[in-house]
């Protein structure tokens, strides 16, 4: 493919994305490390040339392929594999499994990095973006030492419910309500799905 080919793939790619996965171009972004001002001059097809690192951390984010995101259509791709069976076929996306302890000192990692130095676990679903959270002091009243929650990582808006760090305390805790990061609160991300220990 030349390289204007790879780019409007790049690009038609990232608006599917973005769009399947209930993600906005903020999200990737704050995310992603990359500013607003790249994501948009590539989605209005500003540049022809985009620059490996920037790729490689939009395929991170979205948790896809490095190599197919400027070549494949995964709009395409997605919506025939979900026809080939009532269940789908889709892969399992690997999570690394962070440690309550380490939590901080790795929030700010990529997910690629960090599926290389952490345990793994399986999300069935469609996903970007997600970390596990082992708890080691629980939660009181919702979770166990040992539970592990899924969490797609980041700020959001919607009302699900997220995982939030009380830096006064000390401890995590679950809230529905919308929050924002700051001196004493720092949003982990929304809550996808919880693993009871035992």
């Amino acid at each position: 493919m030349h390289k204007k080919e790879k780019t409007e793939r790049l690009k038609s790619n990232i608006k599917y994305l973005i769009k399947s996965r209930g993600e906005t171009q903020l999200s990737l972004c704050s995310s992603s490390g990359l500013t607003r001002t790249t994501i948009y001059n590539i989605l209005e097809g500003r540049v022809v040339n985009v620059q490996q690192s920037t790729i490689r951390k939009i395929s991170d984010f979205f948790g896809v392929s490095y190599r197919e995101i400027e070549t494949v259509d995964f709009e395409e791709r997605e919506i025939i594999e979900s026809s080939i069976s009532l269940e789908g076929n889709m892969n399992p996306a690997a999570v690394p499994i962070i440690k309550e302890s380490l939590l901080f000192l790795n929030l700010d990692k990529r997910i690629g990095e960090l599926a290389a130095t952490h345990p793994l676990t399986y999300y069935f679903g469609t996903a970007c973006n997600l970390i596990g959270v082992l708890l080691e002091k629980g939660i009181s009243g919702v979770n166990e030492p040992g539970d592990i929650l899924i969490i797609r990582k980041g700020v959001t808006r919607s009302d699900r419910e997220k995982l939030v760090y009380d830096g006064i305390e000390r401890k995590l805790f679950i809230t529905n309500a919308s929050c924002h990061d700051s001196e004493v609160v720092r949003v982990v991300g929304e809550i996808i799905e919880e693993r009871f220990n035992g």
